[in-house]
């Protein structure tokens, strides 16, 4: 079952449940998977690591603007955005801890071929490609760069 599968009958299951809180941010989702595959063209399909994009997005944007909200003392929109941002985050990978980031991160420097710090964006591609939906992309530069360092 895909991601997108998943979001339509957890969807289902919020409007029956009348979970508001979820109900909004599976809503959210699924508009974001219908205006990205209407993008592609009618006739593509979303794959798992757009589908996983699209949810980090979504994410990040609910943080950000719950930290926006709190900064400007409205925590009843922080929570709401907080709130929501918790239900999507259940539909990414696991996180990986700091030491398992620096051992792939590790390998990515030898398969490349890296020696310095002047060689962080021949890291940073592979690293980003491969540790997508893993670990944030500030999580996997403070680890190439300490690494490389």
């Amino acid at each position: 079952m895909s991601l997108t599968e998943k979001i339509a009958a957890d969807l289902i299951t919020a409007m029956k449940s009348k979970d508001t809180v979820s109900l909004e941010a599976l809503r959210a989702a699924k508009t974001a998977f219908l205006l990205a595959h209407s993008e592609k063209g009618s006739d593509s399909v979303l794959t798992p690591e757009e589908e996983i994009r699209i949810i980090q997005k979504l994410v990040k944007q609910r943080r950000e603007s719950a930290q926006i909200y709190k900064e400007n003392n409205r925590a009843d929109l922080s929570e709401k955005e907080s709130s929501e941002a918790g239900v999507l985050e259940k539909y990414l990978p696991a996180r990986m801890g700091a030491e398992e980031l620096e051992s792939v991160v590790r390998d990515i420097i030898e398969r490349v071929g890296a020696k310095s710090a002047s060689d962080l964006g021949k890291v940073m591609g592979p690293a980003m490609k491969e540790l997508a939906g893993k670990a944030d992309g500030k999580e996997i530069s403070a680890a190439v760069r300490k690494l490389l360092g």
